[in-house]
């Protein structure tokens, strides 16, 4: 009987799906161990911290505002509007 030629000395390949399945489930599984190391904060540190940034986020916004009115004024004047 004749063998397959592709047999004789030559290991088989996982088929790419089979490797993207396996490479999935360990990532979670990784993804959870490293989720469970994470030193989380606290619900007032959360709640200080997100009214620190949407301060500064105003704060920038009316900042970035002024400029922009003040640079529309001086275009403006050297373009004779």
């Amino acid at each position: 009987m004749a063998r397959d030629p592709r047999d004789q000395g030559v290991t088989r390949r996982v088929s790419s799906e089979v490797a993207r399945r396996a490479f999935s489930i360990r990532a979670i599984g990784e993804v959870i161990g490293e989720l469970r190391r994470v030193t989380w904060p606290t619900r007032e540190e959360t709640f200080r911290l997100s009214v620190m940034v949407v301060a500064v986020a105003v704060a920038m916004g009316i900042f970035l505002g002024l400029v922009d009115l003040v640079f529309a004024r001086v275009v403006g004047i050297i373009l004779g509007n």
